[in-house]
C-alpha cells in the first residue's frame, strides 16, 4: 500500500479537496484509493504526535499514536487498499500562528519530523500545494479577519512582504523530515478548482480514473469586502480601515510595492522549482490551456528533475 501525505498548505483550497474526497469514498475505495481525511484526522487519531501539554511525556504521546496508526494502516491494507491519501493542512502547521508570527511554518520541521516518525518511515510521497505569497497573505489575513481577528497595521504588512521565509525554505523542512519520499509540489493557481486532477497527482492514477461528481464545490473561501466591513462593523470596528473598493471585491491589504515584493519572492520559489530544486522536490504544474480538461497521470507533467544526490543531501 503506498502512503501520500498531503500537507495542504491553509488557503489552498485544501478543505475543498477533502470535501471532494470525503464525498467519493465510495467510489474511490472501488478504485482501490483509500481517503483519511479531517474528519478522521482531527477526532483523536492524530492525537499524541504533536505532543499535548500536561499529559505524558512527549516520546510516550508520539509511541501511542504510532501504534495507533500502525493498526489503521494494516486494517486499510487488509480492506484492499493500495494508495491511500492522509489529508490535514494542519500536520503542517497553524495559519493563525503564520500570521502571528510573520512567518510561513516556522515550525514545520519539527512537527513533520514527529509525524514522519508517527507514520514509522512509510510514505512514499508527501503533497504540498503553494500560492503567490501576496494572494496567500491577503486570503488568511481576511479568513482572520472574518473570525475576529484584529486588523492589520502597517508595521504588520511590511513585516509579512519583507518576511525572509518562503516555499522554498517550508520545502526544505518537508524534504529533510520525510528523506525517503517523493516531494511533489502543486500550485494554487493552476490546480486549486481541479481536485480530481489533484488528487490523480496523489494517488499516481490517470485522471480518467478520478470521479467528478462534488468536483466543482468550493469551500471556506476568504471572504469578499462587503462581508468583511459587515464583521468588523458589527463588533465595533472601523470597517474604512479596510480600503477602498466594490463589496464584491476581494481584500487587498499590501501597497502596491508590498504586493511586488511578495509576487517576486513566489517568482523565486517558482523559478528555483522549474530548476529542479536541488534535488529535494518535483514541480507539478499545467503546461496551458490545451492541458485543462486533458490532464496527463502523474510522471508525464512538467515538472523538474530530481537527481540521485537527494539521500546524501539529507543526511
Amino acid at each position: 500500500m503506498k502512503i501520500t501525505l498531503h500537507l495542504g498548505a491553509h488557503r489552498t483550497a485544501s478543505s475543498s479537496l477533502q470535501h471532494y474526497m470525503r464525498h467519493n469514498v465510495a467510489a474511490l475505495g472501488e478504485a482501490g484509493i483509500g481517503v483519511w481525511h479531517p474528519r478522521r484526522t482531527r477526532a483523536g487519531f492524530l492525537s499524541g504526535v504533536i505532543p499535548v501539554a500536561g499529559r505524558r511525556n512527549a516520546r510516550a504521546q508520539l509511541d501511542r499514536a504510532r501504534g495507533r496508526i500502525m493498526l489503521n494502516l494494516q486494517a486499510a491494507a487488509r480492506s484492499g487498499c493500495a494508495a491511500l491519501v492522509v489529508s490535514d493542512e494542519n500536520m503542517l502547521g497553524a495559519a493563525r500562528r503564520n500570521l502571528r508570527e510573520k512567518s510561513l511554518y516556522g515550525d514545520a520541521g519539527l512537527r513533520l519530523a514527529r509525524f514522519a516518525q508517527a507514520f514509522d518511515g512509510r510514505v512514499d510521497r508527501v503533497v504540498l500545494s503553494v500560492r503567490a505569497q501576496d494572494s496567500y497573505w491577503s486570503s488568511a489575513l481576511a479568513f482572520a479577519v472574518a473570525r475576529g481577528h484584529r486588523l492589520p497595521e502597517g508595521r504588520d504588512l511590511e513585516a509579512l512582504a519583507r518576511g525572509a521565509r518562503g516555499w522554498r525554505d517550508v520545502i526544505a523542512d518537508v524534504a529533510c523530515a520525510f528523506g525517503g519520499a517523493e516531494i511533489l509540489v502543486l500550485t494554487h493557481e493552476a490546480l486549486a478548482s481541479r481536485p480530481e486532477a489533484r488528487l490523480a497527482v496523489m494517488a499516481a492514477r490517470p485522471l480518467e480514473a478520478m470521479p467528478r461528481a462534488h468536483a466543482r464545490e468550493w469551500l471556506n473561501r476568504a471572504p469578499l469586502l462587503g462581508a468583511l466591513r459587515e464583521a468588523v462593523a458589527a463588533r465595533g470596528g472601523a470597517p474604512a480601515r479596510l480600503g477602498e473598493g466594490a463589496d464584491s471585491a476581494r481584500w487587498q491589504p499590501f501597497d502596491k510595492v508590498q504586493t511586488a515584493a511578495l509576487r517576486e519572492a513566489y517568482a523565486d520559489d517558482l523559478h528555483w522549482l522549474r530548476a529542479g530544486a536541488d534535488g529535494l522536490a518535483t514541480l507539478i504544474e499545467e503546461t496551458g490551456p490545451a492541458k485543462a480538461e486533458a490532464h496527463p497521470p502523474a510522471g508525464q507533467m512538467t515538472r523538474g528533475h530530481r537527481n540521485g544526490t537527494q539521500e546524501r543531501r539529507m543526511a
